[in-house]
């Protein structure tokens, strides 16, 4: 799939990896983007006239279900939902500054949200002749690290759930992908990590993998992480530990 003259649908395209997304695709799509920040939304549209926006807080996940219920009705026809939105807290629960409430922030944003947007958008993507829902995924879903064990589980819930749709669409229009991404240098990834790889590069790795048609697609040194995971499995683990 060639990803010109497409109807997609982007959460959290004001920043990083998102804003990036939207650099690349704006120009030659219909881009729908669904955000948070209503300051950033409205320099995104400043930047980007043609983006059509929607303001809503993905952790809300009936407002998002609403929000995708309004999306369908004025594009009756979707081509691609990128679901690229995520946050993460790294406090480890034995923390003074772990906050309870951040548990079920982290899961409704990163996979609850994910869960509403591919059922409330589900007849637009089966109206078109051939459309994508395209989950942006992380190495953390393959093997998790001791600090932010929320994030990490909702990564391996997306990779888990992604797997379980393509069962469920077989036979339909509708294809099921997954980009598997290494530390990305964004505000989340602020302080964290070495050897980062740029929003710009991940977001063209990101685009590449999409019109290859690869379901699962690793990017970065998760190509090699998922090597390390199939022949040495405890080093791979020891590695991403303290990551």
């Amino acid at each position: 799939m060639k990803l010109t003259n497409k109807c997609i649908v982007l959460t959290g395209g004001t920043s990083g990896i998102g804003r990036a997304l939207v650099e690349c695709l704006a120009e030659t799509n219909q881009l729908v983007v669904i955000g948070r920040d209503a300051k950033k939304l409205d320099q995104l549209k400043r930047d980007w006239p043609s983006v059509v926006t929607y303001h809503t807080d993905l952790s809300d996940v009936k407002s998002v279900h609403s929000v995708a219920h309004s999306i369908q009705k004025q594009h009756p026809k979707i081509d691609v939902l990128i679901n690229n939105a995520a946050v993460q807290f790294t406090p480890f629960f034995t923390d003074d500054r772990f906050e309870f409430d951040s548990i079920q922030h982290e899961i409704d944003t990163n996979f609850t949200s994910v869960c509403a947007l591919t059922h409330g958008l589900l007849p637009s993507l089966l109206a078109a002749s051939s459309s994508r829902i395209v989950n942006v995924n992380s190495a953390l879903a393959l093997v998790p690290k001791a600090s932010s064990a929320i994030y990490c589980a909702t990564k391996a819930a997306l990779n888990i759930f992604s797997q379980s749709l393509r069962y469920q669409f077989e036979g339909s229009v509708i294809g099921v992908q997954q980009a598997f991404l290494p530390l990305v240098d964004t505000k989340m990834t602020s302080g964290r990590g070495k050897g980062k790889i740029s929003a710009s590069a991940a977001a063209l790795d990101i685009i590449g993998g999409v019109e290859r048609g690869n379901r699962d697609f690793d990017i970065g040194m998760t190509r090699f992480l998922r090597v390390l995971l199939a022949i040495a499995p405890f080093a791979a683990k020891k590695l991403l530990k303290g990551s």
